[in-house]
């Protein structure tokens, strides 16, 4: 069976198309080129974005040519450079680390011996210079640039704990104390170092724990019983010296106190003794017989009490004025 086409050959198309459909299709060279288009766009997309790098913040990117630094970006943001292998980005953390020397066992100016724990802040110092110097130091590895760091902290501490007496470290009274002359005097002998060494700025530094081996300790403890004892002697010599003082001045001021009481004492017992006087003779100047009795018996109540036996004639004074009458009292005394 022979199956036959219905369309000449010249005018035959696809069964379901029009013939304006079939018009508009893009004939073989035209698609050709605009594949050239899109593939070259896609290529040039390709070159502008291996030529663009970006830098963050926070950090600086380092172009190598070849291996070698040729330019530090340091600014925030895109920046062109070659595509690889011609120029590659190299990025360098710019923030803050911290890191700690561990326990170091130094010596005092005085001989003794004490661990020391310090740690440091730093970074990369942002400058350019400064950024190619860590390259080509530390290989832009921030732990083996730690790691040098702590070597120099060892031997800052043990040439500078040399300049300090273990009291300087270690002490109950606090103004004595210099640990922060030490922790100034460490910062300043590695800022310079790491800086012109690494490319690494030294932020602060500090002293984190401190303990003492059991030589060091006692003698410490010797020390400070010492200076205890030492302080205790000066105390109690003040407070005896401080004692001495107020008892002298209490004698002197006693002494002057007693001095102006016996003079008052007797301005007032002469001026009673003169003021008795007067009265005396004032009443023997009124009635000389009287006055004689009343000093008869008042001899007689100074000298007599209730447990007195005195045996006595009657005609001897002051007894005789109990015997002898008026008239005979007057002959007795003319």
């Amino acid at each position: 069976m022979k199956i036959r086409t219905i369309s000449t050959p010249a005018n035959a198309e696809k069964v379901g198309l029009t013939p304006v459909q079939s018009q508009k299709k893009p004939t073989g060279p035209r698609r050709l080129w605009i594949r050239y288009g899109v593939a070259a766009l896609l290529v040039t997309l390709a070159l502008l974005t291996a030529c663009l790098v970006q830098v963050h913040a926070g950090s600086a990117t380092i172009i190598t040519r070849f291996g070698s630094p040729v330019r530090v970006l340091l600014d925030p943001g895109l920046a062109w450079r070659l595509p690889a292998p011609f120029e590659t980005p190299v990025e360098v953390d710019l923030r803050s680390r911290s890191t700690s020397s561990g326990l170091q066992d130094v010596g005092t100016r005085d001989g003794l011996r004490v661990i020391v724990q310090a740690w440091a802040i730093w970074k990369v110092s942002p400058d350019q210079p400064h950024v190619l110097r860590f390259i080509r130091a530390v290989q832009n590895q921030p732990e083996e640039a730690a790691r040098q760091i702590r070597t120099f902290i060892g031997s800052s501490l043990e040439t500078t704990t040399s300049n300090y007496s273990l009291s300087d470290i270690v002490n109950t009274d606090g103004s004595k104390v210099k640990i922060p002359q030490l922790e100034q005097q460490i910062k300043q002998q590695l800022k310079a170092q790491l800086l012109n060494s690494y490319g690494i700025e030294l932020i602060d530094v500090g002293i984190e724990r401190l303990t003492l081996p059991a030589v060091t300790l006692n003698a410490t403890v010797d020390r400070m019983r010492a200076e205890r004892e030492t302080i205790a002697t000066e105390r109690t010599a003040e407070g005896n010296r401080q004692a001495a003082e107020i008892h002298s001045r209490a004698d002197k001021e006693a002494r002057i106190t007693e001095a102006d009481a016996s003079i008052k004492a007797a301005t007032i017992t002469a001026q009673a003794q003169q003021d008795s006087a007067a009265i005396y003779a004032k009443a023997y100047a009124l009635d000389p017989q009287l006055y004689n009795l009343l000093r008869s018996l008042d001899t007689l109540n100074d000298v007599v009490n209730k447990s007195t036996r005195i045996v006595l004639s009657t005609d001897t004074a002051p007894f005789k004025a109990l015997v002898q009458k008026p008239d005979d009292a007057d002959k007795a005394n003319p």
